[in-house]
């Protein structure tokens, strides 16, 4: 691998001719946003979410009466019913809080798309 850089780069001290994008940068060309900087608040809002529901899914199975101490099929069901929905929101709640709602927005509404075309699948086969 040394040979390989040492034929781009003239010098060990020289960086190389075709700088490679880095990981901020190809989200941010995955996702179409202007700056590095709305991808840094992208993922921020990420992480505010997923702490977020980290704190209100044990209140909330308490709620429901579930324990947390055991797995089962039945919890993972009422996860997905009680949380994900949840998680949606707050994910939209945390975007419009760090101006990045109509980014999260978008991909609500493909999200929501793409749900409600398996649902309809379903419903159309005999």
């Amino acid at each position: 691998m040394w040979e390989k850089r040492q034929k781009v780069a003239s010098s060990p001290m020289q960086k190389e001719s075709t700088p490679k994008s880095g990981f901020l940068q190809k989200l941010r060309s995955k996702w179409q946003l202007k700056s590095i900087w709305q991808v840094v608040l992208v993922l921020l809002v990420f992480a505010l979410t997923g702490f977020t529901v980290l704190f209100i899914k044990k209140p909330l199975f308490d709620f429901l009466g579930i324990s947390l101490e055991k797995g089962g099929f039945w919890k993972t069901v009422l996860y997905l019913i009680f949380v994900l929905p949840l998680y949606q929101l707050i994910l939209l709640f945390y975007g419009f809080l760090l101006g990045q709602f109509h980014f999260f927005w978008e991909k609500e509404k493909l999200f929501f798309r793409r749900v409600g075309k398996v649902f309809s699948s379903q419903k159309k086969t005999p």
